[in-house]
């Protein structure tokens, strides 16, 4: 089975095009203002007016009012919705889109009780637990945590990059990846990463150790 690919985090119409073209199943849009890869609305619109056609627009909320993501909705249009926060599996449901729910992985969590909660999510994204942050975090969790019998896809998260997605891919067996920080740009003056810019030689060399698995 071929391995999906989300491309999160995208801020720009070209990164989105971009990702389609290396051959992305779909691409993620933050809108958590605290995230320094958050988008408005008008720009989200803009990101998927430039998608080709059958690459899935996603959107990341965090525990947002009801209100927020129908204003959303009217506005951009999203294929799918992706909770973060502790959002109710019925407040999940209620917008009228296909949605995915985030669970940050730690000892101890019930991921088999957690799926059967959410039973109406499309998939589990599992992230890694650093406390205070919903995601982001460019840190990968434990994966022998995953159980094998979780009754929903699994979309794995959490520090993904080309030197570790074969691995993370031959030992879960996930439905798709998601990985945003591991294909990002660099500053080349500071070595440092540029959140929400997205590098084309990072997500080609993303699809390629993927290609293999």
């Amino acid at each position: 089975m071929r391995t999906r690919v989300k491309i999160c985090g995208i801020t720009r119409p070209e990164d989105g095009q971009m990702a389609a073209r290396a051959g992305a199943d779909a691409i993620g849009l933050v809108f958590y203002a605290p995230s320094p890869r958050s988008v408005q609305p008008a720009q989200a619109a803009a990101i998927c007016a430039a998608l080709p056609a059958f690459v899935t627009s996603t959107g990341l909320f965090v525990d947002a009012p009801a209100e927020t993501v129908r204003a959303t909705l009217d506005s951009v249009p999203l294929d799918l919705l992706q909770f973060h926060g502790d959002e109710s599996p019925a407040y999940c449901a209620s917008f009228g889109r296909p949605w995915i729910k985030a669970l940050r992985v730690r000892d101890g969590m019930d991921l088999i009780q957690e799926a059967a909660r959410y039973a109406g999510a499309r998939a589990l994204l599992l992230d890694t637990y650093v406390p205070g942050l919903p995601g982001g975090t460019g840190e990968r969790f434990d994966w022998a945590l995953i159980p094998s019998s979780l009754p929903l896809p699994v979309v794995l998260a959490g520090g993904l990059d080309a030197g570790n997605v074969a691995q993370a891919v031959q030992q879960v067996r996930p439905w798709a990846v998601d990985v945003s920080g591991g294909v990002e740009a660099h500053d080349p003056d500071t070595g440092k990463r540029l959140p929400g810019i997205k590098s084309a030689d990072a997500v080609a060399a993303l699809m390629q150790q993927l290609a293999q698995c």
